[in-house]
């Protein structure tokens, strides 16, 4: 193990001292150091994201590189892995050299950044039927199917602000039990919303405590074509017959959808 190495863990552990922010779980004379450091960072619309990140020191470091590991609750799998995979390259042009610090550092002022340029997998869920287009101009329109709403009153309050705080125009739709969700305005604002829909504690479980959405389905995502009309405010609505439902769509131009996703969702 270097000197460097155990320097910087000093001085880690100097510079996290807060309760919880620095935990040295082992120091080996032929294993190396593996410490994790917990911090608070801010993601899209400013939303506090707790980051867990563990870094094992071989005893060849700073010779050679840590390994790294991501764990959040506020993130994806998929985004804890491209956090994972930057924080790795950003760590190679620090190869010789104490790196920790600077990589937190780092993550902290580039997460925000990282999240916007992760994919969402929306396209790649087995539980999607979702048709994308690489086109990112223009107005888009997005439908969505969500299972079930257990703290509807905060959920719904959730989603109004979102599609707010992003300019989304669109409706959430309620008819007996089924929930869609149809969004249109700017694709990147589109794919902020995914981002907040999968990483957010939104509703919560069977036994009260706040949970992440998990049973959402992207039914189409899809350009506005020119000719057709777009919904000028984001309204909650209920209807009360399948008629009622599709003359929201016919008259938002959107007749292909309904007929395409819709019926198929009450069979």
């Amino acid at each position: 193990m270097s000197a460097l190495a155990l320097e910087e863990l000093a001085a880690l552990t100097a510079i996290y001292c807060q309760r919880d922010e620095c935990a040295v779980l082992a120091v080996s004379e032929t294993d190396g150091i593996t410490l994790r450091i917990q911090t608070s960072v801010k993601g899209l619309l400013d939303s506090d994201i707790l980051l867990k990140l563990s870094f094992h020191l071989p005893v060849s470091y700073p010779s050679s590189l840590p390994n790294i590991s991501i764990n959040s609750e506020q993130l994806t799998r998929a985004q804890c892995k491209d956090v994972k995979e930057r924080l790795l390259e950003q760590a190679k042009r620090h190869l010789s050299e104490p790196m920790v610090h600077e990589l937190v550092l780092w993550i902290q002022q580039n997460i925000k950044h990282i999240i916007e340029q992760s994919e969402t997998s929306v396209c790649n869920e087995k539980s999607t039927l979702s048709r994308c287009i690489s086109t990112e101009d223009g107005i888009w329109t997005i439908l969505l199917h969500l299972d079930h709403m257990r703290a509807k009153a905060k959920y719904v309050k959730t989603v109004e602000k979102w599609t707010s705080d992003l300019r989304l125009t669109g409706r959430l739709m309620f008819m007996g039990k089924m929930i869609l969700i149809l969004l249109q305005g700017d694709r990147t604002s589109i794919k902020e919303y995914l981002i907040l829909q999968k990483t957010s504690k939104v509703d919560v479980d069977s036994s009260g405590k706040k949970c992440k959405e998990k049973m959402i389905s992207v039914l189409c995502e899809t350009k506005v074509q020119t000719e057709h009309k777009r919904f000028q405010a984001f309204e909650v609505k209920e209807y009360s017959t399948l008629d009622e439902l599709q003359k929201e769509f016919e008259a938002a131009g959107l007749i292909e959808l309904f007929s395409e996703f819709v019926p198929a969702l009450l069979k």
